[in-house]
C-alpha cells in the first residue's frame, strides 16, 4: 500500500486526522509534515515541509512512497484577511505545488473548501451544492479558486482530486486558529474557567457547525468512495448542525446553569459571518457517498465539556 501524507498536519482538521488514519492504517502508513514547530509526539513519521516549496516537496513524496495526500496547509478567515498576499500565498501557492506533485506521482488528492467560498449573493438559506459563488474574503476567494483547479486537475489530467466544504468546525484538541466560527471553541474554554464568555459574533449569528470527529470521519469516508458513485468529487457540502451563539451558550447551560455570555462583536467577523450562508444543502454528499453526522449539538456540547474539563 502507498503511503499517505498529510500537509499542516498540527493545525486544526490536522491534529486529529493524522491519529484517526494512524488508527486505520498503521502509524508507519502516515507522513504527518509540519512547517515551523516539530510536533512532540513520535507515535509515526513525521517530516518537515514547506508545501510551496516543490522540489522539498517531490523529494518527500518520492521517498516515502506517497500515494494519497490531505493537504490541510492554509491561513483561514480572519487571518487571512489580516494579511491577504499571505494568505494567497499560502492557500493557492501551496495547493499548486500539491496538484503538480500529485499529478506527476499519480496520487489522490483531497482538498478542504469551507462555507467561505459562498458570498453575499449566495442563497442564505439551505444553499444548495452547486451555486452562485462569489466571496468577498481572500480566504472565500482562496478557497472557489482551490475548488475550480481541482476540478481543472481532474478532467484535464484525471486527477483523483476529492474535497469537502466544510461549515464552522469545533474542536478540543487544537486552540482557536484565526477562524470567524472560533467563538464555538473559545465559548467552551471560557465557560470551564471562568464561567462566563464575551463573544465576538451577535448573538442571532445563524451559521452550521460541525464537531471534529465527523469533519475527520467525512473526509475520510470520500477518499475510500467508490468514484463510480460520485458526480462532483469535488467540494460537497457537509454540516451536522446549526446553531447560534446564543443557542449554544444556551447547550451550555444545560452542564453549567450559571454559565453567562455578553457581546462585543468585531466589525470584521461579523461581516465575514454574514457573508456566509445561514445552512448548507448537504444532500448530495448523503446520497453519492453516504455522508450522515454522528454528532447533534447536545452530544457536541456534551463530548466537549468532558474532554476539556477532564
Amino acid at each position: 500500500m502507498r503511503k499517505i501524507l498529510v500537509t499542516g498536519a498540527q493545525g486544526q482538521i490536522g491534529s486529529e486526522l493524522v491519529p484517526a488514519l494512524r488508527q486505520r492504517h498503521g502509524a508507519e502508513a502516515v507522513v504527518a509534515t509540519f512547517h515551523r514547530k516539530r510536533p512532540e509526539s513520535d507515535e509515526g513519521l513525521v517530516e518537515h515541509l514547506d508545501s510551496t516549496d516543490t522540489r522539498q516537496l517531490g523529494d518527500l513524496l518520492d521517498r516515502h512512497g506517497i500515494g494519497t495526500i490531505y493537504h490541510l496547509a492554509a491561513m483561514l478567515s480572519a487571518t487571512g484577511e489580516a494579511d491577504p498576499q499571505a494568505a494567497w500565498d499560502v492557500n493557492m501557492g501551496s495547493l499548486y505545488a500539491v496538484l503538480e506533485a500529485a499529478r506527476a506521482r499519480d496520487c489522490a488528492l483531497f482538498f478542504p473548501s469551507s462555507i467561505g467560498a459562498f458570498g453575499p449573493g449566495t442563497p442564505l438559506d439551505d444553499t444548495p451544492q452547486d451555486t452562485l459563488q462569489r466571496p468577498n474574503t481572500i480566504y472565500g476567494v482562496s478557497k472557489v479558486s482551490g475548488e475550480l483547479l481541482c476540478d481543472y486537475y481532474a478532467h484535464r489530467f484525471g486527477l483523483d482530486a476529492r474535497g469537502l466544504r466544510y461549515p464552522g468546525l469545533i474542536s478540543y484538541v487544537t486552540p482557536p486558529g484565526g477562524g470567524t466560527t472560533d467563538y464555538a471553541v473559545e465559548i467552551f474554554y471560557h465557560a470551564l474557567r471562568d464561567g462566563r464568555y464575551t463573544c465576538f459574533l451577535a448573538a442571532d449569528t445563524r451559521l452550521d457547525m460541525m464537531y471534529m470527529p465527523d469533519a475527520t470521519r467525512a473526509a475520510i469516508a470520500l477518499m475510500e468512495a467508490d468514484p463510480a458513485t460520485l458526480t462532483h468529487r469535488n467540494a460537497f457540502n457537509v454540516t451536522a448542525m446549526n446553531v447560534t451563539p446564543a443557542e449554544l451558550a444556551d447547550a451550555i447551560r444545560v452542564h453549567i446553569p450559571n454559565f453567562t455570555i455578553a457581546y462585543d462583536v468585531d466589525p470584521v467577523r461579523q461581516a465575514i459571518a454574514e457573508s456566509w450562508p445561514n445552512s448548507m444543502d448537504d444532500s448530495e454528499a448523503r446520497a453519492q457517498w453516504g455522508w450522515a453526522p454522528k454528532y447533534d449539538l447536545a452530544g457536541m456540547v456534551a463530548d466537549m465539556l468532558e474532554k476539556l474539563g477532564g
